[in-house]
Parts: C-alpha cells; sequence; structure tokens
C-alpha cells in the first residue's frame, strides 16, 4: 500500500501526533500507515480523508 499521508500533513503543517489524535488512534499506527506497514480500516480511512478534506482513493493506494 502507498499513501500520500506525509504530504498532506506536511502541507497543512500537521504532526503524526496530531493527526492521531484526531481519528483516535495511536501516533505509531500513522507512522505505518505513512511505511505502508498497516493496511487502515475502511473507517480509518475514511476519518482520516475526512480530516484532509480528500477522499480515501486520493490518499491510499493498494497494489
Amino acid at each position: 500500500m502507498i499513501t500520500k499521508l506525509k504530504e498532506q500533513r506536511a502541507r497543512m503543517n500537521i504532526t503524526q501526533s496530531d493527526l492521531a489524535k484526531l481519528v483516535k488512534v495511536r501516533r505509531e499506527t500513522i507512522s505505518s500507515l505513512e511505511k505502508g506497514k498497516y493496511n487502515p480500516s475502511l473507517k480509518l480511512a475514511m476519518d482520516i480523508a475526512e480530516v484532509f478534506g480528500a477522499k480515501v482513493e486520493e490518499l491510499f493506494f493498494f497494489d
């Protein structure tokens, strides 16, 4: 899985910890998502997309 989370966070000046608090997960979860080591649940993907005002498919790419 490839994500654009890190780029989106940088654009909006949001830390991993900030994003984690907004979507109610641990910072380590955000780190794992960004490294492609963890596939998010549909709910988590949708919650993250909502924070960025984006669509899930704009942030996550499954190969």
